[in-house]
């Protein structure tokens, strides 16, 4: 996810930020509330739904999910969870995650892997066409590959996800005319070379940076592709607007199509789990203030939940060259004043685990032996009086996700640990969805709350993605040479023991520093009407509405 990234900030889809109207950044000190204002940000595609009672109402075919605002529906440009949702529905590339988060066939039929590890050759499906039914060929790949790349677009994520290709670097600073690595070798045949063997590269490629675009839809729209995209998923974007957005079937599709007609996600109306028990949604996500009476036995919503840990963690990031994190002792002592058990078990009431590290129990190379920086008060007092900002600290300002003016239960507990703990009173600011991640990837923030969310099972897109000194969504500024050359050892390692055993020193040296503070790894609790079938509860985010039906 992360994110993109698949990135989050709550991984529950239906509390994410909604993009548009009026942006307010919040910020709080002490009891006090400061509000600054920020330009309103356009929405993508204004189409407003007359009759909001009767699209509220279920139909044979229409399913109805809560959702959030994308901050974008580009490919290449998406790094967070909201975003990552619709598109995965809309767009495809050559591979695909399936619910077991296996790497699957998509647009790519099959492959073949040079004996040295280096060159992917793949065959398009020659039934494959955009929803307009014009076919998609190797060189719409070449194109959206090396637009996802270009200087000119800009991308927040595409080097993360794609550098590993043969002339990527040298494309995205502009040094080349086009990607060394992409060829198309004939219609339906495109070939990738990549730099190294790498056990993970296929994985990255289910990544959204790698789907296919449209080049005639895009190069004659300009920004208003995006209106009503000409994808190749199993879904259609319809309309989109503050209060709904609505996908219908691509009649096109090139695969299994889905058995919906429909999809609304609904944006607004009032709190998602009263408005599923009022049967105006048929899947929501819960929150951690319903989970008691959900997993309640006696509940009539008891039988209707279900459960499913994430690869994901929660997380305090802190700039290491913005005072007073620049100093190692002040991001220990934070990260030893605050008590993760608690937040797991009672702020969050057991819907996520309390974090050692930076991995989810859920990766393969989960290190259960890792100590990390646990709680600690009187350890975290004595780390703040070693620092050089001792005794006086500068002011810490930290940033949120939101548009409220309301703080959460678990800031609000974090704040509290901080200042009883450490004595110091935290200002926090709350931004709007889409400016957070913008400021998130200028650096523009000395500590900020964020999540992360695993875009395909692999090592690599935690530590190697967010924490290589290179890397684009290291948002720390972090920066450690024996980290970068462990993690650059892993990248090319074969041997899976030799590759955890790389990780796992990696990701101690890296928990140790204190860039992140990892705080929880979440669970996924969903309420699933009875009559709706073919739901899975996944880990990450793959393209799963295709495989929804209702029970007649």
């Amino acid at each position: 996810m992360s994110k993109k990234t698949w990135l989050i900030l709550i991984l529950i889809l239906s509390s994410l930020c909604v993009v548009g109207g009026s942006c307010v950044a919040f910020a709080y000190v002490g009891s006090r509330v400061i509000s600054r204002g920020r330009e309103q940000l356009a929405a993508q595609n204004e189409r407003s739904i007359a009759d909001s009672d009767r699209a509220s109402k279920r139909s044979e075919d229409t399913l109805r999910l809560s959702g959030g605002l994308p901050p974008t529906l580009d490919p290449a440009m998406v790094q967070d969870s909201t975003s990552a949702e619709y598109v995965v529905q809309l767009f495809s590339g050559l591979v695909a995650l399936n619910g077991q988060l296996e790497v699957v066939p998509d647009l790519a039929s099959t492959w073949e892997l040079s004996q040295d590890g280096l060159s992917y050759t793949f065959h398009l499906l020659p039934e494959a066409t955009f929803q307009d039914g014009k076919a998609i060929t190797a060189e719409d790949f070449v194109y959206a590959l090396e637009r996802a790349c270009s200087p000119a677009l800009r991308s927040p994520v595409a080097a993360s996800y794609l550098d590993d290709i043969v002339g990527v670097p040298e494309y995205a600073k502009g040094q080349a005319q086009h990607i060394a690595g992409i060829k198309a070798l004939d219609e339906r045949t495109l070939q990738v070379t990549i730099d190294a063997p790498k056990a993970y590269f296929l994985a990255k490629l289910t990544y959204p940076t790698a789907f296919v675009v449209d080049k005639t839809q895009v190069e004659s729209q300009g920004d208003n592709w995006l209106r009503r995209p000409n994808g190749s998923g199993p879904f259609v974007l319809e309309s989109l607007s503050r209060e709904r957005i609505v996908l219908v079937r691509n009649e096109h599709y090139y695969g299994k199509r889905p058995i919906l007609a429909r999809v609304e996600y609904i944006l607004s109306g009032g709190l998602p789990i009263t408005m599923y028990e009022n049967d105006q949604l048929d899947i929501v996500e819960v929150s951690p203030a319903e989970i008691e009476r959900v997993s309640d036995p006696g509940n009539p919503l008891y039988a209707e939940h279900r459960v499913e840990p994430q690869l994901s963690v929660q997380y305090l990031g802190l700039n290491v060259d913005a005072p007073p994190f620049d100093d190692p002792a002040v991001r220990q002592a934070f990260a030893q004043a605050i008590d993760k058990n608690k937040l797991a078990d009672l702020v969050l009431k057991n819907t996520a685990l309390p974090a050692v590290g930076i991995l989810p129990p859920g990766m393969p190379d989960y290190d259960q032996n890792l100590v990390g920086l646990p709680y600690d008060p009187v350890r975290a007092r004595q780390l703040l009086a070693s620092s050089k900002y001792a005794p006086t600290m500068p002011q810490v300002v930290l940033a949120v996700s939101g548009t409220s003016g309301h703080m959460d239960s678990v800031t609000r507990a974090i704040l509290s640990m901080i200042e009883s703990n450490l004595g110091i009173t935290v200002t926090v600011e709350q931004v709007e969805w889409s400016y957070f991640l913008r400021d998130m990837n200028e650096r523009r923030y000395q500590i900020y709350s964020a999540g992360w969310i695993g875009d395909y099972p692999d090592s690599q897109n935690f530590l190697d993605v967010l924490f290589h000194s290179q890397s684009s969504q290291n948002h720390m500024g972090y920066h450690n040479r024996e980290a970068d050359q462990l993690l650059e050892q892993a990248r090319v390692e074969q041997d899976p023991a030799k590759r955890t055993t790389l990780y796992r020193q990696a990701e101690r040296i890296i928990v140790n520093e204190a860039p992140w503070i990892p705080l929880t790894h979440g669970i996924q609790y969903t309420l699933v009407k009875p009559y709706v079938k073919g739901f899975r509860a996944s880990a990450a985010i793959y393209p799963w509405l295709r495989d929804i039906y209702f029970e007649k």
